[in-house]
């Protein structure tokens, strides 16, 4: 029963300086809010990026050139050709699933319409290594790759770009042309969504030979080499046969420095949430020093608050309030403050990430721990900060108490 008295006549403390009290837990609301908010941002980029990784696939391997190094010298990036990916297709026992890729951004026209995009040469297996879908059409097959065959396969975006925003399957069987070289449109994919650092759906595909002698004009050095298999669990036993394969087909000892990276895209998403989570904890600890100014505030005015209730903590130690009544009293204030601008500060925080998704586009996504740890530290720095005047209040002796005007 003593600690519920001690409890509302707190919170009649409180409601008896409610502008007061607003201002002094300004700090803390802003503090709060700026935490909630930074916090939600690095969530939802990072949930973002991971739905991008997902699409692009999470069991593919990038083979991509390195330094040509000479005497310490680095010469350049080193080539990566087509008998590497053959290679790598007949050595690797159907253990990966192998994908070249060579490509450029160029001009594509369709009749009075143009568009500069990007064109992507490449094998038939790349549409299934990264689970593209067809809205119409097909894909290009083997024997488009081996007869060097004029054909073309367009992102979602692509028919738009060319003048068919109203149906983007009326490309489906007509003329492009690429660098002035017509190609027949054999199929249209569907919507993909940006996948990391790729934007298929503004892309158009074509067979890796005909990219690299009708249209690239020869070029022999292949951007990429994309491998990927069934499983996660293979992904160290592909890694070992890639290594393998590469060092021989380059001629590079064992030991020695590899011309080539090969890199997963489940390391690209730890990185990115590594950075993501530096950043997001600087930001927070940034937002975290309002709380502590908040804090200082929030001892400021219950050092105020002692000395105007000096005679009122008098009476009731001479009606037999003890020392810890009396902390607690105080106690139980700054901690109501603090845990009411937390609230407000959650709040606050909560209708800023929505704010920003809706005005801005930007993701966003509420954390419970951070909501869980923002509340918990704006108690802590109540209890903090309101110890001090808490004991000055408990330590007054009753009869200076009475005394004071």
């Amino acid at each position: 029963m003593l600690l519920y008295e001690i409890l509302m006549v707190a919170m009649a403390a409180i409601r008896a300086n409610v502008l007061r009290s607003v201002l002094t837990t300004l700090g803390i609301i802003i503090g709060v809010a700026a935490v909630i908010t930074m916090v939600s941002l690095g969530e939802g980029a990072q949930q973002r990026v991971q739905a991008q990784i997902q699409r692009m696939g999470t069991n593919v391997l990038t083979i991509r050139p390195g330094q040509e190094m000479f005497g310490g010298v680095a010469r350049g990036d080193t080539r990566l050709s087509v008998e590497d990916a053959e290679a790598l297709r007949s050595g690797s026992d159907g253990l990966i699933t192998v994908a070249p890729e060579l490509q450029s951004r160029l001009q594509v026209t369709y009749s009075r319409w143009n568009a500069n995009t990007t064109i992507l040469g490449t094998w038939p297996e790349y549409f299934s290594m990264y689970n593209h879908t067809l809205l119409a059409g097909r894909f290009f097959n083997w024997g488009e790759v081996q007869g060097r065959r004029r054909v073309a396969v367009l992102g979602a975006n692509v028919p738009a770009n060319l003048g068919q925003e109203t149906d983007t399957t009326a490309l489906l069987g007509q003329t492009i042309q690429i660098r002035g070289v017509p190609f027949e449109v054999i199929g249209i994919l569907a919507i993909k969504g940006d996948a990391a650092f790729m934007r298929p759906d503004d892309q158009v595909f074509i067979p890796q030979s005909t990219a690299q002698y009708r249209v690239f004009g020869g070029r022999d050095r292949m951007g990429s080499i994309y491998a990927s298999t069934t499983g996660p669990e293979q992904m160290d036993e592909a890694y070992a046969v890639i290594d393998r394969i590469m060092r021989r087909q380059h001629r590079i000892e064992p030991g020695a420095a590899a011309d080539y990276n090969v890199r997963n895209s489940t390391d690209l998403l730890e990185t990115f949430n590594e950075t993501a989570q530096t950043f997001t904890m600087l930001l927070a600890g940034i937002a975290g020093i309002s709380l502590l100014v908040g804090g200082i505030g929030i001892m400021n005015i219950m050092l105020v608050s002692v000395t105007e209730r000096t005679r009122e903590i008098g009476v009731r130690k001479a009606l037999g309030a003890t020392r810890r009544a009396i902390m607690y009293q105080f106690l139980i204030e700054s901690l109501s403050l603090c845990i009411l601008g937390g609230l407000l500060g959650v709040a606050a925080g909560i209708g800023g990430a929505t704010l920003l998704t809706r005005l801005q586009q930007w993701d966003t996504a509420i954390s419970a721990s951070a909501i869980i740890m923002a509340l918990a530290f704006s108690a802590g720095v109540g209890l903090f900060f309101g110890i001090w005047p808490a004991q000055r209040a408990a330590r007054l002796d009753p009869i200076v108490a009475l005394r004071y005007e």
